[in-house]
């Protein structure tokens, strides 16, 4: 069986068992799905921090997680090892693409010099692995939040020092990832925010970490490195506030420092949840603002006011989640779905690693499979074409067209009585649509 005690998951389609197993009920990846194979919509990746990384530990609780490779005791045998498991592990599951940060994959030294040593063996050996199976990097980024000298953030921290050092961690990062041919690299602002507006000159801190990004963005340049940029918007934890809130405030704060033409979004769904936003809403705003680069696929508890990245289970969110993605027509022009999630602390063996990605490969396959009927028949386009009708004549198309002004809206509206404004108005219908929206995951489902 190889170095997992694991078979290679099969798709197993409706014949499967209706208790879940080790098997594919929905996700057959060359299954064609509005003009593509179900993988090219999809691009599943799996998460090294979380999916070899992750101990389960709970703020009240240490590691539960049994994995083969913690018979290494020294940090670099097990890192080295962990590459040989970890593209086994992709090619049973039968994904095509991973993601790592820097300090995921190889322990720190002293000084940087020492831990780029550490880094360049590890990465060498991916290199290897990718080379030899044709799986890809999907994105890569720098964890530039974990360690104690980040403690005040890294890009905004106040400390010039960790500033250099912070750009000085990105530059070999950017090389990285352009030696494993990453299709994108990925910002996550962990702890660029603050803790105390007294203490915090907010915009000087933005400036430098906007300046930061430029120099990002004339490196890649410079060494001809070609992925798309992304920033993963949180709104807070580990911080207070953190400056990339949401979908909307890092659009904003892109446009305002003129990096709108080398950036878009990373979005999960947990992180739009902290944001007191649902999944669709942050994807839809990027998508509609041009901004949709790629997806991270986790959820939260609603009854959990943290980030509790578990795999991805509910039916709706990910047709919602897969008809935004057929209406952008793909995840950006280089995303995918990256696995940024774990099991559950009570979910230790191995076994549970592979269960926990099927669930969720199975869960965005189903998802996918729901909206292309939608979008097939045509339903939620219809439902708004006919809720803005009255904006494609009359009065409705002046505005749209630009010609409309005040004293035109006011000799139109003027004089019509409040009957008529009421009878303008129409009913949603509201639960009738959910319920509709209801009726296409059925129906689509069984029909799979």
């Amino acid at each position: 069986m190889g170095l997992w005690d694991i078979d290679k998951v099969a798709y197993a389609g409706r014949s499967a068992d209706v208790r879940e197993g080790l098997a594919f009920r929905y996700y057959d990846k060359d299954r064609v799905v509005a003009g593509k194979p179900m993988k090219d919509w999809l691009r599943f990746a799996v998460a090294w921090w979380h999916t070899f990384n992750q101990g389960l530990v709970d703020p009240f609780g240490d590691p539960t997680a049994q994995r083969p490779y913690y018979q290494y005791a020294d940090p670099m045998d097990q890192a080295l090892a962990k590459v040989d498991y970890a593209f086994e592990f992709f090619q049973k599951l039968g994904v095509d693409f991973f993601c790592f940060h820097d300090r995921d994959i190889a322990p720190e030294g002293d000084t940087l010099r020492e831990t780029n040593a550490n880094l360049d063996r590890v990465v060498n050996k991916i290199e290897n692995h990718m080379k030899s199976t044709g799986i890809k990097l999907l994105w890569n980024t720098s964890s530039l939040f974990t360690n104690a000298r980040f403690e005040a953030g890294a890009g905004t921290s106040p400390f010039a020092d960790i500033y250099a050092y912070s750009g000085a961690q990105l530059k070999h990062s950017l090389e990285i990832g352009k030696q494993l041919g990453a299709e994108n690299y990925v910002f996550w602002g962990g702890r660029e925010g603050y803790e105390n507006l007294w203490n915090t000159q907010m915009k000087r801190e933005q400036d430098h970490v906007a300046e930061l990004f430029h120099m990002c963005v004339d490196y890649a340049h410079e060494i001809g490195m070609n992925a798309q940029f992304l920033i993963e918007p949180k709104p807070k934890e580990p911080t207070l506030h953190q400056y990339d809130y949401d979908a909307a405030t890092t659009i904003n704060f892109l446009r305002t420092y003129d990096l709108q033409d080398d950036f878009k979004l990373n979005l999960e769904g947990n992180h739009a949840n902290l944001a007191m936003h649902t999944y669709q809403h942050e994807i839809r705003l990027a998508r509609e603002a041009g901004f949709l680069g790629s997806l991270d696929a986790n959820q939260g508890d609603k009854l959990v006011g943290w980030d509790m990245d578990e795999f991805p289970s509910d039916l709706y969110e990910t047709t919602a989640v897969m008809w935004e993605v057929l209406a952008a027509g793909g995840i950006g022009p280089h995303g995918g779905l990256n696995f940024d999630a774990k099991p559950r602390r009570s979910s230790f063996t191995c076994e549970d690693l592979f269960r926990s990605h099927i669930v969720g490969m199975d869960s965005f396959a189903a998802g996918l499979l729901v909206a292309e009927k939608m979008h097939e028949d045509k339903y939620i386009e219809d439902l708004q074409a006919q809720r803005y009708a009255s904006f494609d004549s009359g009065i409705g198309k002046s505005v749209e067209e630009g010609t409309a002004s005040l004293a035109a809206l006011e000799e139109y509206a003027i004089d019509k009585p409040q009957s008529e404004l009421l009878a303008a108005c129409k009913s949603d219908h509201l639960e009738s649509v959910k319920a509709t929206i209801n009726n296409y995951m059925i129906e689509a489902l069984s029909q799979a």
